[in-house]
């Protein structure tokens, strides 16, 4: 395991934050203040250093810093510092341009391709918005898991755009024209692939979850039964080569041109599937547990990919991201959580309004006080 942790972050014209400087020791954080202080703000810093729209998904223009009559954001920046392994590291990113729709990733001042920052850090990470996962539609349940995916094998993002590219052209192609055979098989083709390949990555994931649920056996959090109804994933878990399931989505784009066209939208692919997840003991989906129960099934999945994740000789352990977990579980089930970070040995950004939700972690990890003042770290 080559262990990864934040030693510095800075921001620049990030959100509310005209410049914050937060030097870290390499220990689990927890960030405590009222609502609206900056708290969420500054996970969503730290998930820009991955590739994406960070935590919130929110468009990259939208980020910077803007005061009242300013038409639109500044230009701005996160910076950091990472402990790996033995090095020293230092990540960047932002826009130079207030309005960028694009933003720039600098790895030890190099500018790369926002892939490249996997290789240094990975994260996992649980917002409120989660809350409701297993009430909402599935393509918030496909975010989440892809979200577990993508921490595991980072070249599921690049197969996951490249599938979504290709299939809005075929879609404009079906509903506005030109008729163009050729390019639609074109097109069908690079979906075939790229969603051959994200089928694969899916069903590997999920087995391997699973295998980590029941192997850690009965903990603080409910124990789960995991599986994906799409039907590209399932010929995926049960061992169909990955290039028969791309004969098979190609074959099945091209016989859905008509349907496709007709509903406006594409009606087959991996863009379809969901994640299921069942509570074990209780023997019930998870959609029909208490909100409670939910919000701890979501944590077993978070933890479990943190754990393998921790174990894998060939990347670096993950950061955890976990915004207002700890105010939604009991006295046991925090002091279990905060157990599980430090037994693992990751580093975890953690937030909450009360600081006492954190009193088992002092001393244990590194306590912020976020507020219109700015960040003041507690006494060790």
């Amino acid at each position: 395991m080559t262990r990864a942790a934040l030693t510095r972050l800075t921001l620049t014209d990030f959100r509310s934050y005209a410049r914050a400087e937060l030097p870290l020791d390499g220990r689990a954080v927890y960030l405590f203040g009222s609502n609206g202080a900056g708290k969420t703000n500054l996970l969503e810093a730290v998930s820009l250093l991955t590739a994406g729209r960070g935590l919130r998904g929110s468009p990259i223009a939208e980020l910077g810093r803007r005061l009242p009559g300013e038409p639109r954001g500044r230009a701005w920046a996160v910076a950091a510092e990472i402990r790996l392994g033995d090095e020293a590291v230092r990540l960047g990113t932002g826009v130079e341009q207030a309005g960028a729709p694009r933003r720039i990733v600098r790895l030890d001042g190099e500018t790369v391709p926002p892939g490249r920052l996997a290789e240094v850090q990975r994260q996992v990470w649980l917002t409120p918005a989660q809350d409701r996962l297993f009430l909402e539609g599935a393509s918030e349940r496909r975010r989440f898991f892809d979200r577990l995916v993508y921490a595991a094998r980072p070249g599921h993002a690049a197969q996951a755009s490249a599938y979504e590219k290709a299939q809005r052209e075929r879609m404009r192609l079906l509903t506005d024209g030109p008729d163009d055979p050729a390019w639609l098989t074109a097109l069908e083709a690079r979906m075939g692939e790229a969603g051959a390949l994200m089928a694969q990555a899916r069903a590997a994931t999920l087995a391997d979850l699973q295998a980590e649920i029941d192997e850690r056996g009965e903990r603080p959090f409910p124990q789960a039964r995991l599986s994906l109804t799409g039907d590209w994933e399932q010929m995926a878990a049960q061992g169909v080569a990955v290039q028969e399931i791309e004969s098979r989505l190609v074959r099945a784009l091209a016989d859905a041109r008509e349907r496709d066209a007709a509903a406006g939208r594409a009606l087959t692919g991996p863009h379809r599937g969901d994640l299921a997840v069942v509570h074990a003991e209780k023997d019930r989906p998870a959609a029909e547990c208490s909100t409670g129960e939910q919000k701890a099934l979501i944590l077993n999945l978070v933890l479990a990919q943190a754990a393998r994740l921790s174990r894998a000789e060939s990347a670096p352990n993950p950061i955890l991201l976990l915004d207002e977990v700890a105010a939604h579980l009991d006295r046991r089930r925090r002091g279990a959580l905060f157990d599980e970070i430090e037994a693992l040995g990751l580093q975890a950004f953690l937030t909450g309004t009360d600081e006492h939700l954190f009193e088992d972690l002092r001393g244990r990890a590194q306590g912020v006080r976020v507020d219109a003042s700015g960040l003041a770290p507690l006494d060790a």
